[in-house]
């Protein structure tokens, strides 16, 4: 029996991303969809509900899923009205707006027996699957130090919500999220992070630029991301006690769902670019590949939890480590000091769990 999708949203994220992979993954059924652009909507996805109102649809008696891909400010109340409607949920990444907001929607999803998951699809990016491959080889050793980056060239500051002074906008709730669950999937919780955001482009808002260091011991996790970088930088350089892993270019599975490309079509998230691999004692240098990436990956993994047969892809207590992490950021931006993220031992051991 198949799932009964709502998705909430139809701008870029439900668009691009949400829609193709419900369609590509067995026993999803993509039944409502909430837009303004009702003809839009049907073009592309014929014979699939159109409702106006994201709240109605977050609340339909057909659908047994909701998929929030609406502005960040909105996914905290929708996902509730979902949650307390006894539906399951995915939030489009950040999770939420506020850490109290996170923590409340992990208590309702956990006193509702709901699925509650976050859409962190760059864990199946062919670029962090080959890190995590380099990692498991141990090739580098004990790792002391990554630097982590999504870049972008617009130097334009367009009329969008992600751009204007709202809550969740800037590019650290934008490619933030991202970063931030890359590195906890990796190395888990840090001890402290420190926070530089600006506003770089003639005209910003909010922050088109940051740089967050995470602090573990005896080992350094840099985080950037930037609206004016044209190219050339690592998407990864790792270093370590053996030697160093760089990786340039991104994974291509979001410009093959831009152009429509359907998922799993040939070719589907394979990587051009091999990553480099310098051994430090001899100096010797050697490609290494990357697994072809899939974001079918998340959708298949939430079907099978809801259908019992599997753990959620992206755990609640996961979901929220990031945005302890992304709320630590934040505050020491603004204070200019090193902050603790701000997580009890009980969500501390949940996390860890999770990953287990």
């Amino acid at each position: 029996m198949s799932v009964r999708v709502a998705l909430l949203g139809h701008g870029f994220a439900g668009r691009t991303f949400h829609a193709p992979l419900i369609q590509a993954v067995k026993g999803l059924e993509l039944r409502v969809v909430a837009s303004s652009q009702a003809e839009t909507v049907r073009s592309r996805l014929p014979g699939v509900t159109v409702v106006a109102s994201a709240r109605e649809a977050a609340t339909h008696p057909e659908v047994d899923l909701v998929v929030i891909a609406t502005p960040n400010e909105s996914h905290a109340p929708l996902a509730e009205a979902a949650l307390q409607a006894g539906k399951h949920v995915v939030v489009d990444k950040p999770f939420t707006v506020t850490l109290a907001e996170a923590r409340a929607l992990c208590a309702l999803a956990q006193a509702r027996g709901r699925v509650l998951s976050v859409f962190h699809n760059r864990r199946w990016d062919s670029d962090f699957l080959a890190l995590r491959a380099v990692l498991e080889e141990g090739a580098l050793g004990r790792v002391t130090h990554m630097e982590s980056r999504f870049d972008r060239f617009r130097p334009e500051v367009r009329a969008r919500w992600r751009e204007q002074d709202v809550p969740g906008a800037g590019v650290w709730f934008d490619l933030g999220p991202h970063l931030v669950d890359q590195a906890l999937y990796l190395f888990g919780l840090p001890e402290t992070v420190s926070a530089a955001l600006g506003k770089h482009r003639d005209g910003a808002q909010v922050d088109d630029w940051c740089q967050v260091t995470l602090a573990y011991p005896r080992r350094q996790v840099v985080l950037q991301a930037s609206m004016l970088v044209a190219g050339g930088m690592p998407r990864f350089a790792v270093h370590g006690t053996k030697g160093t892993w760089l990786k340039y270019g991104m994974d291509t599975q979001e410009d093959r769902l831009r152009a429509d490309v359907t998922p799993g079509a040939p070719g589907w998230g394979e990587d051009s670019h091999p990553g480099r691999l310098l051994d430090g004692a001899t100096g010797a240098e050697r490609a290494t590949v990357a697994p072809p990436g899939d974001y079918r990956r998340y959708y298949s993994g939430l079907r099978e939890a809801l259908e019992g047969r599997g753990p959620n892809p992206v755990t609640p207590a996961q979901a929220l480590a990031v945005m302890a992490v992304m709320d630590a950021a934040v505050h020491s931006a603004e204070l200019g000091c090193a902050q603790r993220p701000d997580l009890t031992a009980e969500e501390r051991a949940a996390f860890t769990a999770g990953l287990a």
